[in-house]
Parts: structure tokens; sequence; C-alpha cells
């Protein structure tokens, strides 16, 4: 058995703290949900965001102040950002965590899907093949036509499109911009939309009988889940570390029968599964087929 990379193992763990991060911010999102509406938890996580991806900022040394901020594809990054923001905190809110954490797994199926119609890459039948399966498992989840069909769980495949477009336009965003910075122009672009919803709502911006120590420890985990997975991609190779983000399904799935007392059903396990093998095999095969271009003399 060959040696493996420090840099790998360090890499893979600050992933799996991530996706535990996200969880459990996830999670509280749900208990919050029960005095604190999806509007009101919006700005908390965009405005407490804002803060601590201002600090990493500076802190990183990176700039704050960048005329590319307003080119188009950021533009479109930040309505997308607005969209999987207000998919998950109502679907968060409306049905069970484990189901909403089951179907975001399958946003980088969605982004290969949007790499070939959008950004022109070529395409093998497998590929196809396996993102039509990871989409049969959507569809094994949410049960549309059935009779026990959720509609609020289109709320979950409303984030998971808004996450697959952020990830598409994040690829043409300037490559010398830092993530933190990137990530704080993104929260700033998106609190207007989130104070406009609260307005329309009727409510305060702050919620008056809130639990501060929940909401203060859903923006902190949210906010080191982000810097977390910053930090992973940058310790090692995407290939090595992407697999991991699955880690935040089974992460939910557990929050959701211990907090919640969920009972999946086998519909939505087995469609949980399909999606995770699914991207699971889409991962191997770029993998083996980045090895295979790559010179002979690099192999060996």
């Amino acid at each position: 058995m060959g040696h493996i990379p420090e840099s790998n193992i360090r890499g893979i763990l600050l992933m799996v703290l991530a996706m535990g991060c996200f969880a459990v911010a996830d999670t509280l999102i749900k208990l919050a949900a029960g005095s604190v509406s999806p509007p009101q938890i919006m700005f908390l996580l965009l405005a407490g965001g804002l803060v601590m991806f201002s600090i990493m900022a500076k802190l990183q040394g990176a700039g704050l102040m960048d005329r590319r901020v307003f080119a188009p594809v950021m533009l479109v990054r930040y309505l997308s950002e607005v969209v999987a923001m207000i998919g998950m905190v109502k679907a968060l809110a409306l049905v069970p965590l484990s189901m909403v954490g089951a179907i975001i797994q399958a946003t980088p199926l969605l982004v290969a899907l949007g790499a070939v119609v959008f950004l022109g890459e070529a395409v093998s039948w497998r590929r196809w093949s396996t993102i039509l399966l990871g989409f049969v498992g959507v569809l094994m989840i949410v049960q549309p036509g059935a009779d026990g069909f959720e509609a609020a769980s289109l709320w979950a495949v409303v984030s998971m499109i808004g996450l697959a477009v952020r990830d598409l336009t994040t690829r043409m965003t300037p490559a010398d911009m830092a993530s933190t910075s990137l990530a704080a122009y993104t929260a700033a672009a998106s609190l207007p939309f989130a104070v406009a919803w609260i307005v329309m709502d009727g409510d305060s911006l702050l919620p008056p009988e809130a639990d501060w120590l929940l909401l203060g420890t859903m923006i902190l985990l949210g906010s080191t889940g982000y810097f977390l997975l910053t930090a992973s991609i940058r310790t090692t190779s995407l290939s090595v570390v992407s697999p991991f983000r699955y880690a935040r399904l089974l992460f939910m799935l557990i929050l959701g029968v211990v907090v919640f007392g969920e009972r999946p059903g086998l519909p939505m396990l087995a469609g949980a599964a399909l999606i995770v093998l699914s991207g699971l095999y889409m991962m191997w095969r770029e993998r083996v087929a980045k090895r295979q271009a790559r010179p002979v003399h690099e192999q060996g």
C-alpha cells in the first residue's frame, strides 16, 4: 500500500470538518425557523458572513476594493447566491433536514450538465449516464406526482440550481481574486435582497425574541465551514477532497434522526445513495481521464 501524502490527509480532514460545520449550521437554521423568519435568517447569515469574510480577507492581505465586482459574471454569481440562499432557508424551515441534505448533493451533477451546455465541455456517454442517474435519484427523493409528494421540497431543488449556477460562474471569476474577498463581495451584494424580503413581509431586521446564542453559533459555523472548505481545496488536489463533500449528507441524515426524530424512507435513502454513487463515479472517471491525458513521462 502506497504512502498517503500528509497534505492529502490534512485536506480530507479539513473538508470533513467543513461539511460538519455546514451540517450543524443547517440544523441550527431549522431550529431557529420556529421563531425567526426565513428572510431574517438570510439577513443574519449574510450580515455575519460579510463581517467575518471581510476580516479574513484583511488578515490574508487581500483587497476589498476591486472594480471587477461589477462585471457581468460577478452579477450573475451574486444573483445565484441569493436564489440558493432563499431556496435553502425556505427548505430547511419546511421540509426534513435529511431530505434537504440529499437533494443538494446533486449540485455537482448539475454543475457538470451546466459545463456541457454553457461552457462547451466535451461529454462522454458515461458522463451523460451518470448525470441522468443522479437526477433519477433526485426524483426518487422528491417523488413528484406521488401521494407523499411535498411541494416544499422544491425549495431544495431551487437551492440546488442556485448553487450550481454559483459554482459555474465561480469558474469564470478572476483567478487572482481571493476567495474571502469574493465571499465578502457576494454577501454585500446579496444583503439588499434580504432587507427587501424582510420589508415586504413587514418584519423587523432583527428578531426581537430570538435565541442569540443559537443564531450566533449558526453564523460562526457557516463562516467557519466556508473557511475550512477553502483551506481544504488549497491544501491538496480538488480531485482528492471533492468526494468527501458527501460527508455533509451523512451528517445531515444523522442530525435529522437525532435532533428532529426524522425517519427517512426507503425511496429517499435509495435516491440519496444513487446521487452519491453517481457523483463519486463521475469524479473517478474525470480523474482517470486526466491521468490518461498526461504525457507518459509524467505518469512514471
